[in-house]
């Protein structure tokens, strides 16, 4: 039997470690590594790229709104991503598939339901929540489909941009000259189809817009 490699990337501990004892739980087929943020992710990643899953924390430090899975799916198109996470909405687990998610967990659930959802995935299906109607689209969806054809370098400039760093700063933080980042700013307003740099920064704004109200309302527990 294939050995499958799982990833857990979680900046809780004591999740990320039930999680993993979920998941192994002496099942020798199964690899389970866990990181705590997406710099360890992408570490373990260019060490070995042959990963069957990852399982992402939507908020964790260093990532904003749905940045961290706009990230994975340029630079790791190949790779799966289940989202799991303390956030219900359906608005916010429309917006993550829309990104490209295979899969979105709540971390409530049972090892049953966790063990079900990732067979699903890693059968090559998508695991949709019960109850959720994917089909349903509205102003918003074809922003996040613009959105997902980003590259990673291009995620990072909007990220960028949308904390107000100009073009010396972003090429100064990322290493690379101006006229680089002019070029990704240029691609970025085409491929948002917008005409600005503020423009393109109110789109960076909708990356986050309904998930963080959805996190506000869980009485400050985190996702």
């Amino acid at each position: 039997m294939t050995r499958r490699r799982i990833i857990i990337v979680d900046d809780h501990p004591l999740f990320r470690s039930a999680l993993h004892q979920t998941l192994a739980g002496g099942d020798a087929a199964v690899s389970v590594e866990e990181a705590g943020d997406l710099n360890g992710l992408s570490a373990a990643l260019e060490a070995d790229r042959d990963c069957d899953l990852v399982l992402l924390d939507l908020n964790m430090p260093g990532v904003r709104g749905f940045s961290g899975l706009l990230l994975l799916r340029a630079q790791y198109p190949d790779i799966p991503v289940m989202i799991i996470s303390a956030v219900e909405d359906a608005t916010v687990v429309r917006r993550a598939f829309e990104l490209g998610a295979a899969g979105y967990l709540h971390k409530s659930a049972g090892p049953i339901e966790i063990r079900r959802a990732i067979e699903t995935v890693l059968s090559g299906e998508v695991f949709v929540p019960s109850g959720l109607t994917l089909s349903i689209e509205d102003e918003q969806t074809e922003l996040m489909r613009r959105l997902g054809t980003l590259t990673p370098q291009q995620v990072r400039v909007l990220m960028m941009l949308s904390d107000g760093l100009m073009n010396k700063q972003i090429a100064y933080e990322l290493s690379i000259s101006e006229a680089t980042v002019k070029a990704h700013v240029s691609a970025i307003l085409q491929k948002l189809d917008v005409d600005s740099r503020t423009q393109a920064v109110i789109v960076a704004a909708r990356i986050e817009e309904g998930q963080f109200e959805a996190l506000f309302s869980l009485s400050g527990e985190k996702s």
